[in-house]
This record gives structure tokens, C-alpha cells and sequence, in this order.
């Protein structure tokens, strides 16, 4: 699971637990300038084939945390129930998207996009 947190004009995506193992990372500071939307979309995260895993680590139906090369670029999935993902589209950034779990995806989803859209 990821915690995210806005500060001022940047995004913190901090991982979970052992999540930080599996992911290889745990953290992840992106600018708001650069997050093109944000959503509650549970599809990306299902399915066996994420694309190819560098580093990360994928157990079907289980985890799937990591850096994963896709048709379109690198994408960092930090996942073990779909149902409470959100997926943020990025431009100008190492990866093109962010598919991870967190705890409550409507209420993520509304501060990212207040914090996109300049409501406090």
C-alpha cells in the first residue's frame, strides 16, 4: 500500500511495510505539474501480465510492486487488491504512470485532483 501526501506544489508517494522490498523503492516525489490525471481504476492492476519486470517482484493474484516496462514506457505498480486502486498518468517523468493501492481510492483521488486544480 502507498501513503500519498501533498506539499506544496509536489506529490509524496511513500510505500508500506514491506512493500518497500518488493517495490525496490519507498518513495516516490513527483511535481503536481507533472501528473496529467489521477483515478480509481482497478483494471491496470488485474491480470497476470504487467509487462516486463525491472526490479520488482510480480506473484499473480497476490503482489504486483515495481518498476514494469510496458509498450509505452515504465510504469511503478505497488498492488495486492486491485479494488483499492488509483492510477496517476505523469509526464516529464522516469515513468509514465503510477498503478498503487491505497487505503481509501475516492478520497486520494479527490485530494489529488483539489491539489491539481488549486482547492485547498
Amino acid at each position: 500500500m502507498v501513503d500519498v501526501t501533498v506539499e506544496g506544489d509536489r506529490v509524496r508517494f511513500d510505500v508500506d511495510g514491506w512493500d518497500k522490498m518488493w517495490a525496490l523503492k519507498s518513495r516516490l516525489e513527483i511535481p503536481l505539474a507533472h501528473i496529467t490525471s489521477v483515478r480509481v481504476d482497478a483494471e491496470p492492476a488485474r491480470g497476470w501480465w504487467h509487462g516486463f519486470r525491472m526490479p520488482g517482484t510480480q506473484i499473480p493474484g497476490v503482489l504486483t510492486a515495481g518498476t514494469f516496462y510496458q509498450h509505452d514506457g515504465a510504469v511503478f505498480y505497488d498492488v495486492h487488491d486491485p479494488e483499492h486502486t488509483i492510477v496517476i498518468e505523469l509526464d516529464h517523468e522516469h515513468y509514465h504512470r503510477l498503478v498503487v493501492e491505497v487505503a481509501d481510492p475516492a478520497a486520494t483521488v479527490s485530494l489529488l485532483d483539489d491539489a491539481l486544480h488549486g482547492r485547498a
